[in-house]
């Protein structure tokens, strides 16, 4: 059995308790200073504080800007890949089979399923997407048999949309 942390440690969690640890460290030095040492360290401190954060911003947008000059334009989360979502990629789609589920209540949305079925079409399993989309395990694995069955070969070997001739190279 898994056990999942109540707080999970991320490097964003991680900074905000060091930021808190030297805030408290700061105000704690500057109460137990001598009166006339508290100017200068309340300077020092500001000072320190205010390069930080410029350091922080500094790297926040240099980061941004690499990973948009890294993505094509119009690129989403996927990577770019225009197989993904073309004109064809709800061929196969088992609407049949998935119809009694989507009249049923609390049903995922069509839009859900369309995205599931093209996870399943890229060989995702299962499990990962019924974790991803919050999908019923039982739909996720009839939309990536359905996928097996209409795509055998996976991705790779189904056509390109913007090549009418032949398989993408």
């Amino acid at each position: 059995m898994t056990r999942t942390a109540l707080f999970p440690r991320t490097g964003r969690g991680t900074a905000l308790c060091g930021v808190l640890l030297l805030i408290t460290i700061e105000g704690l030095a500057i109460g137990l200073a001598p009166d006339p040492l508290r100017l200068f360290l309340s300077g020092t401190f500001i000072g320190a504080s205010v390069a930080g954060l410029l350091l922080a911003l500094l790297l926040a947008t240099s980061r941004r800007r690499a990973g948009a000059a890294a993505a094509p334009a119009g690129a989403g989360r996927l990577g770019g890949d225009a197989q993904w979502f073309s004109a064809r990629s709800l061929d196969g789609f088992p609407m049949e089979q998935v119809r009694p589920l989507l009249l049923s209540p609390g049903a995922p949305g069509l839009n859900r399923l369309y995205t599931a079925w093209v996870f399943a079409t890229h060989g995702h399993d299962p499990q990962w997407i019924a974790r991803q989309l919050d999908l019923p395990t039982r739909t996720a694995r009839l939309l990536v048999t359905a996928a097996r069955r209409h795509h055998p070969a996976g991705p790779s070997a189904r056509t390109d949309p913007s090549t009418p001739t032949g398989p993408a190279g």
